[in-house]
């Protein structure tokens, strides 16, 4: 049976002496690297089909539940620790560059005592770039390490990136703040509650990562030397700073729901005020002219050549004293 096509399957076999990139096109020039005193990054973008996954499987031996839960794309973080391997699933996340919207896909990390394999949607992008830019470097802490602090570096790159969203989500929450001050409308509110929708997806993402990585931490696994559980701590703390900011985000958003109810509560009483004012200053000048208006013949003033000038002169009076009195009393 031929090798379904995959998009692109990146191979780096790195030591502290060398580096070896290549592009491989089947599963066999993969497994090649399995035995190699070298550590081996194997990464391939877009989960490929289970046949592919069934062929890997069995060139690396790996657990069928591990290949269930590559294919699962839509489940939260998650860790299998094993006796030959630990399988992570974790979540990257990136800023839409046309709706600046979080993007969200699964990367699957199978971690042995010799390589590493990851496997990308390609729906988020790739934060991995960093990590093969320190690899094809001669003399970087990544060449002189081993597979698991490889693993770290991975997961490192993955979390850095929530610091950018977390950038991202001040400056719109603080773009928000001016608006609903200012100017709130309906198009605000949508806002409003679209950006905390985010928040909350983002929080879904991040809390059970820190959970993972403290496991993680403080497993007995071989797999994970003293030296990386140092950095595993440090990753761990970062995920802790997420999270505090996150919820100091959600707070604000709520205060800025309110702000939002309370502003257009406020401009509606403005506008409510001014209308009442307006309709109590035409009610005594309503009642004159349908007094006047009235079809009798016998009215004050109906037969004098004055008479118009005395209902207006009494109008204009009624309307300066009204106005003075709600400019006593501090309503207009």
């Amino acid at each position: 049976m031929p090798t379904p096509k995959i998009n692109k399957i990146q191979v780096m076999d790195y030591s502290p002496d060398k580096c070896e990139e290549i592009i491989a096109k089947k599963i066999e020039d993969c497994v090649r690297y399995k035995d190699t005193p070298e550590i081996t990054w194997i990464n391939i973008d877009n989960v490929p089909p289970i046949s592919f996954l069934n062929e890997l499987r069995l060139g690396f031996n790996l657990h069928p539940v591990v290949i269930d839960d590559i294919l699962n794309t839509n489940q939260r973080p998650k860790i299998e620790i094993l006796d030959d391997y630990i399988f992570l699933a974790i979540k990257m996340l990136m800023i839409g560059e046309k709706n600046k919207k979080v993007v969200s896909e699964q990367v699957s990390i199978i971690l042995s005592h010799k390589f590493v394999i990851t496997f990308q949607q390609g729906i988020a992008g790739d934060t991995f770039e960093p990590v093969r830019h320190k690899i094809r470097q001669p003399e970087t802490r990544i060449r002189s390490f081993g597979a698991d602090y490889l693993a770290y570096e991975l997961m490192n790159s993955v979390v850095s990136n929530y610091f950018n969203i977390l950038e991202s989500f001040s400056d719109r929450i603080e773009k928000l703040e001016s608006e609903t001050a200012s100017n709130p409308t309906p198009r605000t509110l949508n806002n409003i509650h679209l950006l905390k929708r985010q928040l909350i997806n983002f929080r879904r993402s991040v809390w059970p990562l820190r959970e993972l990585i403290s496991m993680l931490e403080r497993s007995e696994s071989p797999l994970i030397k003293k030296t990386t559980r140092i950095y595993l701590r440090d990753l761990y703390e970062q995920l802790v700073q997420i999270i505090d900011t996150l919820e100091t985000y959600r707070d604000i958003m709520s205060g800025l729901l309110d702000i939002y109810l309370s502003s257009i509560s406020n401009r509606t009483n403005a506008i409510v005020k001014v209308l009442t004012i307006i309709t109590t200053i035409f009610m005594p000048l309503s009642f004159l002219t349908g007094f006047y208006g009235m079809n009798f013949l016998h009215l004050p003033g109906l037969q004098s050549p004055a008479g118009p000038i005395v209902i207006v002169i009494i109008m204009l009076s009624v309307l300066t004293t009204m106005l003075g009195y709600f400019k006593h009393k501090n309503w207009l």
